[in-house]
This record gives structure tokens, C-alpha cells and sequence, in this order.
């Protein structure tokens, strides 16, 4: 089965802006997951997101062996609270990977920006306590 991208609102990009380190997931192909918190994240437009790889270990070695990931949007600015799921793609050269370098390098000198993790976003969920918790929106 093929899945297909999906578009974030106003309302989730709202509240991805408003957070500085997102908690990010993944799992190994055998299923052990593996949560970190990473803040060089970036909303490229509403269907992708780069993460620069600065420091990764497990969530590479994760990444290499199931390119699936989950990204928790919340905090105490947010309208919301998402989990936002996707594919990922790695890259270690290439305009991308160069303008992520730039844009890390701008921020921390010394970062060494190693990498970029390009997630296609497939899947939102919401987070927010209620009876609705859980339930996919996008």
C-alpha cells in the first residue's frame, strides 16, 4: 500500500512554530522505539520537514533500518497537540543537505550538521485529552 502525503493546517504549522525542541520517535525494524528530543527541526513547506542530524546515534541507526518517524507537536503556546508521522529520506550531500548545513551553521557555528533527515509527512494525529485523543485528523 502506497501512502500518499498530506497538507498540515494554519492551525498545526501555528503550532509546530511555537515549539523549540520537538520530542521525535522512531523504531528499530525489530520494534524497540527510541524518543529524543531534537531542535533543529524545520517546516519546509506543509507536506515536509528537515531535521538536522548533529549528534544522532540510535535514532540514525532507527531510521537506516525503518525510515518511519513520529513528531509530538505541543507545548504551553500551542492551540493544540499533534503527532505528526512520516517517511524519511537521508542526506549527506546535495543542495538540501548544504542549505540544511547553512541554516544549522547560522544558529550554531560548531554544530556539525552531519546530516538531513527529509520527513514526507503522512499522517496526523491528535494528542489533546478528551474522547478524541488518539484519533487520526489528517
Amino acid at each position: 500500500m502506497v501512502s500518499t502525503m498530506v497538507a498540515l493546517t494554519d492551525e498545526m504549522i501555528a503550532a509546530f512554530e511555537t515549539i523549540k525542541a520537538f520530542p521525535v520517535a522512531t523504531a528499530s525494524k525489530e520494534g524497540w522505539p527510541n524518543v529524543v528530543p531534537i531542535g533543529f527541526v524545520e517546516l519546509v513547506d506543509k507536506e515536509t520537514i528537515w531535521i538536522a542530524d548533529n549528534f544522532m546515534k540510535k535514532t540514525l541507526d532507527n531510521i537506516r533500518e525503518n525510515p518511519k518517524i513520529a513528531i509530538y507537536v505541543w507545548g504551553p503556546e500551542t492551540k493544540g497537540c499533534y503527532q505528526i508521522k512520516g517517511d524519511v529520506e537521508l542526506k549527506t550531500k546535495g543542495p538540501e543537505f548544504a542549505k540544511m548545513q547553512e541554516t544549522v551553521r547560522a544558529k550554531m557555528s560548531k554544530a556539525p550538521a552531519k546530516g538531513l533527515m527529509i520527513v514526507k509527512i503522512r499522517e496526523v494525529y491528535t494528542c489533546a485529552p478528551g474522547p478524541t485523543a488518539g484519533d487520526r485528523i489528517l
